[in-house]
């Protein structure tokens, strides 16, 4: 079931989305060759801490750690370990927040000191792709509009989208209904109302789209090997447009 926010409940949501995306600036300044993805963990759930808050991800569903840190071929869900982060990277970090009953969830891909040009632009093309994916987010259109604009980004680039993992409403919940595929059909689809929330999140592989999931159940990898990226927000759709809530002017 579509969750509906009314006023004061995109008020708390906004309050709650501001703390993840602040906290999603301040781990990409720490973001560089020798930390581990476990020290960029720790310092992530001491930053929402500090502001009152709750790491959204720490024990959802049993996973063990406050963000999801991905680098390289790994796309989503990477479990924060002893790795080192190492010159040309790339390292997708997610974070939620959980504030006076509300989730935020956002994520991005940062680049290592220097990494490739190929890197690079995915990352880039990645970023563009949400943003195509948000401007299609409008009152009274499909959810198909948005993964169609953000899957015709991609393909044109010469990427794919993962398939197997979509974007999602974000509210009490960390993940409420609808799905909101990168992939889909103009016009299809649920229908897109003000007061919905939503992440939409892109994940590309510069390789094919398929995915699987590593021993430890968690750590999603491209089945090639290829290089992906991930970019996330939650929206709220409003009727004078898409409104991003957890873009705190960062990247």
């Amino acid at each position: 079931m579509v969750v509906i926010k009314n006023a004061e409940q995109l008020k708390l949501m906004r309050a709650a989305c501001r703390i993840t995306g602040e906290a999603l600036a301040y781990a990409h300044g720490l973001v560089r060759e020798g930390i581990t993805t476990k020290y960029l963990d720790t310092k992530i759930r001491e930053f929402i801490e500090k502001h009152g808050a709750k790491p959204s991800f720490l024990g959802y569903s049993g996973f063990p750690a406050s963000a999801c840190i991905s680098v390289n071929e790994e796309v989503i869900h990477g479990i924060p370990s002893s790795r080192l982060l190492q010159e040309g990277d790339i390292v997708k970090i997610d974070v939620g927040a959980f504030y006076r009953g509300y989730h935020g969830d956002s994520a991005r891909s940062f680049p290592v000191g220097k990494a490739s040009d190929e890197a690079m632009r995915l990352i880039e093309v990645t970023k563009q792709s949400f943003f195509d994916g948000m401007a299609a987010a409008l009152s009274g259109g499909r959810v198909g509009d948005i993964g169609n604009a953000v899957e015709c980004r991609v393909k044109n680039a010469g990427y794919t989208v993962v398939r197997n993992y979509t974007g999602h409403g974000v509210g009490r919940e960390l993940h409420e209904d609808p799905s909101v595929p990168n992939y889909g059909t103009a016009g299809r689809g649920v229908r897109l109302y003000p007061g919905m929330t939503i992440a939409i999140e892109p994940m590309v592989n510069v390789g094919g789209h398929s995915v699987r999931v590593l021993s430890n159940d968690w750590t999603v990898v491209t089945c090639d090997g290829s290089l992906s990226a991930h970019y996330e927000n939650t929206v709220a759709i409003t009727e004078n447009g898409p409104e991003n809530l957890t873009d705190v002017g960062d990247s």
